[in-house]
């Protein structure tokens, strides 16, 4: 599918308008959650999810960036997997 997009004339005066657009429809798309990483790099015709999360690292995008709450839930599972480790150990011991 082709779309056309009408762009202001002080846009079309940047080195590279249409690229400019596409990776603003792109991250956007995936900030808003309505991509995934992959879809956003196919769109942007890069190898693969890591090269678009290296762009939006290179355009300073860090809304979908590890939070405090992913860490506590992280650490809350590692103690969780810790306890039933701890507690195969001792029923083989």
């Amino acid at each position: 599918m082709q779309i056309t997009v009408q762009l202001p004339d002080d846009l079309t005066q940047h080195r590279d308008p249409a690229r400019e657009a596409l990776e603003a429809l792109a991250i956007a798309g995936y900030c808003s959650g309505n991509l995934t990483a992959f879809q956003a790099s196919r769109l942007l015709g890069l190898g693969s999810r890591f090269d678009f999360e290296g762009l939006l690292k290179a355009r300073n995008v860090y809304d979908q960036a590890y939070s405090v709450e992913d860490l506590m839930g992280d650490l809350e599972t590692l103690q969780k997997l810790e306890k039933n480790f701890q507690g195969e150990g001792r029923r083989r011991a």
